[in-house]
């Protein structure tokens, strides 16, 4: 089997890596049967590895995985425990999505095909192996395969608490008497859950915005370190600080050895999230400019008119069916991370009534223009309000960015549709 596994390596991947990865999880050419059978027993024959993998194209995938590899040695058995199973043809799928209830599942896996598939994917992967006693890699395998029964892989999936890799983190930890969390709860790196999901998606600009706004308030707390390892690679970082003790009660650092089985050359994660404040600012200045210019030649010129309608119908659209949508993650999901989102105020729900009230205004639709005008400076007002309220405790929602986009725009439509039915 290990010849077969070794082959397997030479053909797809490359060959320091297939060597490297070989020489760590061999088996040791002297041992004997006895003495094999005895260390499957009492965890002597076994190694245990954390398996890091890296970003990689589709969306789901950008924040990286991992996995627990157990070795045993006595059985020729290289095991990854993989928490990160889900499927698009489970039932109610769509409905789970939506409403934050999504089911995960994890299962072992034989360990070189499962590596050489993220190899082969262009992702980045390094492997681990941690500084247990025989007893705690015994105890950490037999959770392992307690919890890979059908009735106990299930899990409620977190996007940040709860997910594949603090089930990682939570297991090892369990087996080390809690020694991580003891020395990573009180670490504070200075960053947030906004702060690492905006970066990791930096690279597109779709998911950037959607990101920013839907997840509110909640993601803005200061992390731990321990909290940051819901990313697979802060967990591979943390773990190099902790120590714990060896069989004669001395002190020793977790992670043994480390080792990069394959580096992309495609893939890395940016450090720190992108800076586009200025251009959500010029976009904002440039439609709310854009609304005022055509209200002041829509009384004299059709194709203005016309313009206006459209521009002025598109955005309120925009930010409806968006406020709608923060409103909904709110008040009827379990995406705790999008409650109490402060972009509500520059987001408004109600402006999708203006959808169909504002073109009807410049048109001079006499019905239309009460109600159109008090909604846009409804929503006008709850922009101005809401910029006024950051200056209150706990109204720190990192959301310049849109502000600097929607406030502009939002006063300037008020303007111009009080404007145009000024004009007699």
């Amino acid at each position: 089997m290990r010849n077969l596994r070794t082959a397997l390596f030479e053909i797809t991947s490359r060959a320091s890596l297939v060597v490297a990865f070989a020489f760590l999880l061999a088996n040791p050419a002297h041992a004997q049967q006895e003495a094999l059978e005895q260390g499957s027993r009492d965890g002597s024959a076994l190694s245990v590895y954390l398996v890091t993998v890296g970003p990689g194209a589709l969306l789901w995938e950008k924040f990286g995985h991992n996995a627990i590899l157990i070795r045993d040695s006595a059985d020729d058995v290289d095991l990854a425990y993989n928490y990160g199973l889900f499927s698009f043809e489970q039932e109610n799928f769509l409905s789970r999505f939506l409403q934050g209830r999504m089911e995960y599942w994890m299962r072992g896996f034989d360990a070189a095909p499962h590596i050489q598939q993220y190899i082969a994917e262009n992702r980045s992967v390094w492997i681990q192996e941690l500084n247990l006693s025989n007893s705690q890699k015994l105890e950490l395998q037999n959770f392992l395969r307690w919890n890979e029964l059908p009735e106990n892989r299930f899990y409620r999936y977190h996007y940040f608490h709860d997910n594949c890799s603090t089930r990682i983190r939570d297991a090892i930890d369990r087996v080390v008497g809690g020694a991580i969390g003891e020395q990573t709860q009180p670490v504070y790196p200075g960053t947030t859950l906004r702060f690492h999901s905006l970066r990791l998606v930096s690279d597109d600009v779709w998911t950037y915005i959607g990101l920013s706004l839907g997840l509110a308030q909640p993601v803005d707390e200061p992390l731990s370190a321990w909290d940051e390892m819901f990313l697979p690679m802060k967990l591979r970082e943390h773990i190099n600080n902790v120590v714990v003790l060896d069989d004669d009660g001395t002190e020793a650092p977790l992670v043994l050895s480390e080792q990069t089985l394959h580096e992309s050359s495609e893939f890395v994660e940016q450090a720190t999230p992108p800076r586009w404040m200025l251009w959500f600012l010029l976009c904002g200045l440039a439609l709310g400019f854009s609304v005022l210019l055509l209200a002041h030649k829509a009384t004299r010129a059709g194709w203005a008119k016309l313009v206006l309608s459209g521009l002025t119908g598109i955005w309120y659209s925009v930010i409806g069916i968006v406020g709608i949508g923060l409103a909904g993650l709110w008040l009827f999901t379990d995406h705790d991370t999008s409650y109490r989102n402060e972009n509500l105020f520059w987001f408004d729900p109600v402006a999708i009534l203006l959808v169909v009230l504002a073109p009807l205004l410049i048109y001079r639709v006499k019905w239309a223009e009460r109600p159109a005008r008090l909604l846009a400076v409804f929503v006008a007002g709850a922009s101005l309000l809401g910029l006024a309220l950051k200056i209150l405790p706990g109204m720190d929602q990192v959301n310049g960015h849109l502000i600097a986009l929607a406030l502009p725009t939002n006063l300037a439509c008020a303007a111009a549709l009080l404007w145009v039915s000024s004009i007699e």
